[in-house]
């Protein structure tokens, strides 16, 4: 009976073997989690280092056309400055022949009021010439008829 009333405490389980069984499960349950947790994070670890792969080709490949860009630009900048010497050199030799047109103009806008000035002298003594003319035709002719009535007394 002895045997039979331990066998009988063998078969129960205490509380702290309940504990620790449960304690083994959630431990196993909490292995698989992270096991998957593990997977997930390498996976994704994988990606990131792919794409950091792909952004260092990509930064390669956008700093040899930038050299070549810069270079060019470079290139540009020194015939850029040459063509606009050689304007700034340009525009002072030519210069002189605005300010000389400039006085032209000047002078020939002189000329003109001085030609209508002329002009309108040369007009008023015309007018005057013309009425002289006039008066003396005028006075000839009463000259003559004035001899043709002395005449024919």
């Amino acid at each position: 009976m002895l045997n039979l009333r331990y066998q009988k405490e063998a078969d129960k389980m205490t509380i702290g073997q309940l504990a620790g069984l449960l304690a083994a499960i959630a431990f196993a349950i909490l292995v698989v989690f992270l096991i998957q947790l593990l997977l997930k994070l390498s996976k994704t670890l994988e990606n990131v280092n792919q794409t950091i792969n792909e952004t260092n080709e990509t930064i390669r490949i956008v700093t040899k056309d930038v050299d070549i860009l810069a270079s060019e630009v470079e290139g540009l900048l020194v015939k850029s400055n040459t063509l606009l010497e050689d304007v700034n050199g340009k525009v002072k030799t030519i210069d002189p022949l605005f300010t000389a047109i400039a006085d032209l103009s000047e002078s020939v806008s002189d000329l003109n009021d001085s030609s209508r000035r002329a002009v309108s002298q040369i007009s008023s003594v015309s007018k005057e010439t013309a009425k002289v003319g006039l008066a003396t035709k005028l006075g000839r002719q009463a000259l003559k008829m004035k001899k043709r009535k002395q005449g024919d007394k």
